[in-house]
């Protein structure tokens, strides 16, 4: 770069020296751009460094610890000099201004690469970025040092995608880990609570049992976290989570953890996140090298050396196809630019497909409804005066897997209107398909006897035209895609003049007040009820007891009614239970929602809570919502609400 090194090239302390790193750096010589990155302990900028693009990291420094930091780490920088390593070029360790001045990598770093922009690395990539990590890791053992943060966010990737390891803010030599240990050490041999508050670092769901259970980190620590970054590698799945569309459903988040039930699962249960598996193209030494690399004991998992050795004879055999890709198209010329299955499953349009597969089956709909309204009841029975409205949010989660739809006056008919919940786990697209599907199939029924009848075919068909149009895609395409099983728990609610049907397949829940009184129009369909328990089991699904309930089967659901899911069918039946219920002019409103209002909310709740609020439907759907995110609830939300009697938003409140 042609930076001129000014001596004395030190710190502002003289504790922190280079013969090659300039350590101090006149205002002129380097530029700031806006920042690209904030976290709660630095900003880092684009930069301009002697004419050369970098990345620079200036740390906040409130304290005279932060600073002390700061300049132990610039000790720790200047002695690092390995190609797979973020690469210092320049600091500025004197006041105001303390400043790291990095090489820019292109790629930005993995967990982006992964999460953000769905790259799915080929087996040969996967093992090319695990051997170039390993190889860092084992330089940085070599030192004595413990990275104590490695996880795919602290991986940066160059423009040819080769991993340099960042972020050596919570690295220590091993020594000073020990010594540390000495006077902070109790005689029941576990540190004291401050010592352990200062030791215990990381990030949660990287971290070895070791140092949840209060033990100090060690090499070994880093070979857990090496092994659960490699398998998000292999998965694309952040650990323990949902936070791919794709992910499966046994997640944190599906499970309600709490930090402590992670670390209680972690530490007790042996609780790791999903397994890679041969259909992601893994071979099984691979799977076997994570499983050791993230074992219990310590001492059971393989030192880097090991490792760079069992990688480099892994690439060597890459050559194998059975070896190969996780994603290895078999495409003529034409089609060689296909896009890999995880982009490929956002990419369809699954709603429209579900309403492409509903019209298939079309046949005269209206004399279908014609008959409803005219078999319902006589021309002088009660008939509600509707409205409606409706409020969705994605909540706490990363992406928002509910759909629903809202179909008042069916098919031109006055006295016929249809409303439907989907929720969907293991990603959208069950649901997504479901909203565009079911109202369509509603709407061809022409023969069913009665409207219990048609919503059941219609849960039943939507079932069937999702799972066959998932493998027809799996098929047609020619690629060998994951295990990906999408599903969503199903509520539609059909009104026929003064009839209600509810039909409810999964855990979201319909209520109807009368006279002020709430009265449940669905029940939740999960393995915690025995009855449903045991009618999964009879149907020759597995259930047991994982965490903190009862679920089916390996993808740990709980729900036990479901459209989609095909790898728990037919143990996870798609068929509803549906209630019918005769409306009168005591009936004030119909109340729909997802689990994630029912989870920190109860009926009576709902009616406090509506009956504090201006009556207009989408206003009371939306105050519902945003209170139970309020409340903590960690799910999608999804509310509709119909009204049964005329109202005016300038209704009081009442």
């Amino acid at each position: 770069m042609g930076l001129e090194i000014v001596e004395p090239n030190t710190c502002i302390r003289g504790c922190c020296h280079s013969q090659t790193i300039p350590l101090h750096l006149p205002p002129s010589s380097y530029s700031l751009s806006s920042p690209i990155a904030r976290g709660a302990e630095s900003v880092v900028y684009d930069a301009i460094l002697d004419g050369k693009k970098l990345a620079v990291k200036k740390p906040i420094l409130s304290t005279s610890e932060d600073i002390d930091k700061f300049h132990k780490q610039l000790q720790l920088l200047c002695k690092l000099d390995h190609t797979g390593i973020a690469k210092l070029v320049a600091a500025h360790a004197r006041p105001p201004n303390y400043m790291f001045f990095f090489e820019f990598y292109e790629c930005g770093n993995l967990a982006e690469k992964l999460h953000v922009d769905e790259w799915v690395p080929t087996f040969d990539q996967v093992i090319h970025i695990a051997l170039d990590l390993a190889k860092s890791l084992k330089y940085l053992h070599s030192l004595g040092i413990v990275h104590r943060d490695v996880k795919p966010s602290n991986i940066l990737l160059d423009r040819n995608l080769r991993p340099h390891l960042a972020d050596f803010g919570l690295a220590e030599y091993v020594r000073d880990l020990k010594q540390v240990s000495i006077g902070n050490w109790k005689p029941s041999g576990k540190p004291t609570g401050g010592f352990h508050k200062r030791n215990m670092v990381g990030t949660l769901i990287y971290m070895a049992p070791e140092i949840l259970t209060k033990d100090l980190q060690t090499e070994k620590s880093d070979v857990y976290s090496f092994g659960v970054s490699l398998n998000e590698l292999l998965t694309g799945v952040v650990p323990y989570t949902d936070l791919r569309a794709e992910a499966q459903a046994h997640t944190v988040l599906e499970m309600n953890y709490t930090e402590q039930q992670l670390t209680a699962a972690v530490v007790s249960e042996g609780l790791r996140p999903v397994l890679a598996s041969s259909k992601l193209g893994a071979s099984a030494s691979v799977l076997s090298l994570i499983e050791r690399c993230w074992d219990a004991d310590p001492e059971s998992r393989p030192s880097f050396d090991d490792i760079v050795v069992e990688l480099d004879a892994i690439l060597e055999n890459s050559n194998n196809r059975e070896e190969m890709a996780v994603i290895q198209p078999s495409v003529t010329p034409e089609h060689s630019n296909v896009t890999n299955s995880r982009s490929f499953h956002e990419s369809i349009n699954w709603f429209t497909q579900g309403k492409y597969s509903s019209k298939e089956a079309s046949i005269m709909p209206e004399s279908f409804f014609r008959v409803l309204v005219d078999s319902s009841a006589d021309s002088v029975a009660y008939s509600p005066v509707v409205s409606w409205g409706s409020f969705a949010t994605c909540g706490r989660r990363e992406t928002m897997e509910d759909r629903h739809f809202l179909m008042p006056h069916l098919c031109d008919e006055k006295d016929i209107h249809a409303f439907g919940i989907f929720d969907g786990h293991r990603g959208a697209a069950a649901a997504e398909f479901s909203a565009g599907a079911l109202p369509g199939f509603l709407q061809t029924l022409a023969s069913m006897s009665s409207p219990s009848d048609a919503l059941y075919e219609a849960f039943v068909k939507t079932d069937s035209a999702f799972r066959e149009e998932l493998d027809s895609r799996r098929k047609s395409k020619g690629v060998i895609k994951k295990d990906w099983h999408p599903g969503c728990t199903a509520v539609t609610a059909l009104i026929v003049k003064n009839r209600l049907f509810v039909a409810n397949a999964g855990d979201c829940r319909t209520m109807l007040c009368r006279s002020g009184h709430p009265y449940s129009l669905s029940r939740d369909h999960v393995a915690s009820c025995s009855e449903e328990r045991e009618r999964v089991i009879s149907a020759g699904g597995q259930v047991k007891w994982q965490i903190d309930t009862w679920r089916v089967g390996q993808a740990a659901l709980q729900v036990t009614r479901s459209i989609g899911d095909d790898d728990l069918k037919p143990a996870v039946t798609a068929e509803p239970e549906i209630t019918e219920t005769i409306l009168s002019a005591a009936d004030e409103y119909i109340v729909m929602a997802s689990d994630g209002l029912w989870d920190v909310m109860n009926e009576a709740d709902v009616i406090s809570i509506i009956k504090d609020t201006v009556k207009e439907p989408g206003m009371c759907s939306k105050r519902l919502a945003t209170e139970a995110a309020e409340r903590g609830s960690k799910d999608n939300i999804t509310v509709i609400i119909i009204f049964l009697r005329p109202v005016s938003t300038a209704e009081r409140i009442y």
